[in-house]
């Protein structure tokens, strides 16, 4: 698949994830966003979305009363819904009012969303309601998947979503294209399917799947909950492991440009703060440079600059962060967020419990967290770029690195391009979580802003990648420059790395960054050193 909207799937490599409801995994969702796995439902969790569809079922036909006989007031079901809850919904009309909540809240605007995103959307909406608490039909899951598993993705504005009562827009968004109203009536979905965009009727057809009206309940099952927020923000949880241990390998090619004082990485060091992320930093740089000429190679230098000593206590801080983050999300791929949920084996009359578990806040908490870790990962990397090209700065390195074959303006421009890079990070990394706007006549009078804060962490970790393919390149030019003027040998990892990367430093400073930007991108520059070299963390 394209990592932009829409787009041709990957052949299905290895073996299905079953949805259960519990056991869904980060890389689980990276597979399945990138259509390298197909998708299965287990048969434990079907049993379990047939006990609350009954449920739903007689709640729907009225058979549910009270004690004076009356049908009870079950949110969604026989009401309306958001402020509109006191309306009662006839039995005959619980569908429809299933499909006008999908057309009423297909609003979002604003430019498509990358199908992987919308992959993975699918597949935590599947997995949730998989979780057998939602009273929907097995077949609505069994189509999610089908969609899956053929390359339907639906056209999913990335806009208009606050984030509770979880994404409501872009779930709509996706509703459009599973369900049918119940007399038969098409509504505006479109979806991509063999890459090119249809309307939903087409796609679905020409993927051989069936498109249903929605039953009772139905229309909330597919829209409650923070999926996209999730999906996301796990997509950056996944990708974010493999940049830090390519920051890493790029800190320690600039530590051998810079001939860096490997003192400050020494276990006993590390061990009086103990912090994880710093400890296994701190290990894979002496790893990487392991058997080097160049790192030391000042001896009057006692210590070096905070960009270099402190490297293991910023980019260990990033990785406890992304431990943080992706167990947050590592929760909620395999959580319940509908509302009301489900709870038949409760003895209360009325198993409809209505609450909050489709609030955005846990991820967008994770999110935001992640945004401010990658701003730094970028920064930091900023930092030693600016060290290398500056000649009072780099030890004894040519100002602004110019090719051998001098005279050149050097890596001038790029060290601009990393500074441009850090303050758009910057302007994104502001907390979104904080910025709550009540909805809904003040019923949803605190919002969790999540999808913003998911969608931001995305965009700073384009950025970060692209910041550390341009110390990269410094690094590299810087070591050139070194073994030019002496001899001398790199680590073991960092030799791996700078063989990986020889053949990105041709052409014009934007050709080389982004050749080495696909090196960081499609994983071979971690993959090549991590064959040489045992390195910690990564992904």
């Amino acid at each position: 698949m394209r990592d932009g909207v829409g787009g041709s799937l990957t052949r299905h490599e290895g073996p299905d994830v079953s949805l259960d409801g519990s056991s869904l995994t980060l890389e689980d969702v990276a597979a399945v966003a990138a259509g390298s796995k197909t998708v299965v439902l287990d048969d434990a969790a079907r049993g379990r979305m047939l006990r609350s569809l009954a449920w739903v079922t007689s709640a729907a036909g009225g058979e549910i009363v009270d004690e004076d006989g009356c049908a009870l007031p079950i949110y969604g079901v026989n009401t309306g819904y958001g402020s509109l809850a006191r309306e009662r919904i006839a039995p005959e009309q619980a569908s429809r009012i299933s499909w006008n909540l999908i057309q009423s809240h297909a609003a979002g605007v604003g430019p498509d969303l990358p199908a992987a995103q919308v992959r993975a959307m699918m597949l935590l909406r599947a997995n949730t309601l998989a979780k057998g608490a939602s009273g929907c039909r097995v077949e609505l899951v069994e189509t999610l998947m089908g969609m899956l598993n053929a390359g339907v993705v639906p056209v999913v504005p990335s806009r208009g979503s606050c984030g509770s009562s979880g994404d409501l827009a872009p779930l709509a968004h996706l509703g459009l294209v599973v369900f049918i109203g119940p007399d038969g009536e098409d509504g505006s979905g479109r979806a991509w399917f063999e890459g090119e965009v249809l309307p939903a009727s087409q796609a679905m057809r020409r993927a051989g799947l069936a498109r249903r009206a929605p039953g009772p309940k139905e229309g909330l099952a597919m829209t409650n909950g923070a999926q996209l927020t999730t999906a996301i923000t796990a997509l950056v949880s996944h990708q974010a492991r493999g940049l830090v241990l390519d920051a890493e390998i790029a800190a320690a090619l600039t530590w051998e440009a810079l001939r860096g004082v490997r003192r400050a990485l020494h276990p006993e060091v590390q061990a009086l703060r103990p912090f994880p992320g710093a400890i296994t930093c701190a290990a894979n740089l002496r790893t990487l440079m392991a058997g080097s000429t160049l790192a030391d190679g000042d001896p009057d230098r006692i210590q070096d600059a905070y960009s270099l000593r402190c490297a293991p206590q910023v980019i260990g801080a990033v990785r406890d962060a992304l431990v943080y983050a992706s167990t947050q999300v590592s929760v909620e791929l395999n959580s319940v967020t509908d509302n009301p949920v489900i709870l038949v084996d409760e003895p209360d009359r009325n198993k409809a419990f209505s609450a909050g578990l489709f609030h955005g806040e846990p991820v967008g908490f994770a999110a935001d967290h992640l945004k401010l870790a990658l701003t730094e990962l970028a920064s930091l990397a900023e930092r030693r770029v600016y060290r290398l090209t500056t000649g009072a700065l780099s030890s004894r390195l040519p100002p602004l690195l110019p090719k051998l074959d001098k005279p050149s303006m050097g890596l001038m421009m790029p060290q601009t391009v990393a500074a441009s890079l850090v303050a758009a990070c910057r302007q994104r990394a502001f907390p979104n979580s904080v910025d709550s706007l009540p909805t809904c006549e003040d019923q949803e009078d605190h919002v969790a802003m999540s999808t913003t804060a998911a969608r931001r962490a995305d965009e700073i970790l384009q950025l970060a990648r692209k910041v550390v393919a341009v110390e990269i390149l410094a690094a590299a030019r810087g070591i050139r420059w070194r073994l030019n003027e002496a001899e001398g040998s790199l680590g073991v990892g960092t030799q791996a790395a700078y063989e990986v990367i020889q053949p990105c430093l041709n052409g014009t400073p934007s050709e080389m960054l982004e050749a080495i930007e696909g090196k960081l991108k499609d994983g071979t520059l971690r993959a090549e050193v991590g064959a040489k070299v045992a390195l910690e963390g990564g992904v």
